[in-house]
């Protein structure tokens, strides 16, 4: 009984980290802070992996959440982030133009209707965008 209470606690308290492992980045993207910022503040949190999984032509940088993180946006559940800032070495340079000096923003799953209508009232200045049916990004940038 005590080997079995022992293991409980054991398993317990290792999970107990990924409680704290949610975020809603609803207040950063009302587009008060720069791409650096935000990508930073999201790798030192431990919930996105700092390595870009892509790399757009525009020089976006499209970065995952790492295992057992549960980001939203709005209600909505965020499956990829994006960010650049030009000059800053935590990001990669495409081959064409970029977007703009500063960028960053989510993709999650929702239409663009809903999004639209739960940013609406957040004094968001965010660029909603229809990816695909039922994929949204919603976009800050700074030229």
């Amino acid at each position: 009984m005590k080997r079995l209470i022992s293991s409980a606690l054991l398993a317990l308290t290792a999970a107990l980290p990924l409680a704290g492992r949610a975020a809603a980045l609803d207040e950063p993207l009302t587009c008060n802070e720069s791409g650096h910022q935000f990508i930073a503040d999201l790798v030192r949190q431990d919930m996105i992996d700092p390595k870009p999984t892509r790399v757009e032509s525009n020089s976006i940088n499209a970065f995952s959440p790492v295992s057992g993180a549960d980001l939203t946006a709005y209600g909505f559940r965020v499956f990829a982030v994006v960010g650049y800032e030009k000059d800053d070495p935590m990001f990669r340079v495409g081959n064409g133009e970029p977007v703009a000096n500063s960028a960053y923003g989510v993709v999650v799953f929702g239409s663009e209707a809903k999004v639209r209508n739960a940013i609406a009232g957040s004094g968001s200045t965010a660029i909603v965008h229809h990816v695909a049916p039922l994929i949204t990004a919603i976009f800050c940038k700074r030229s």
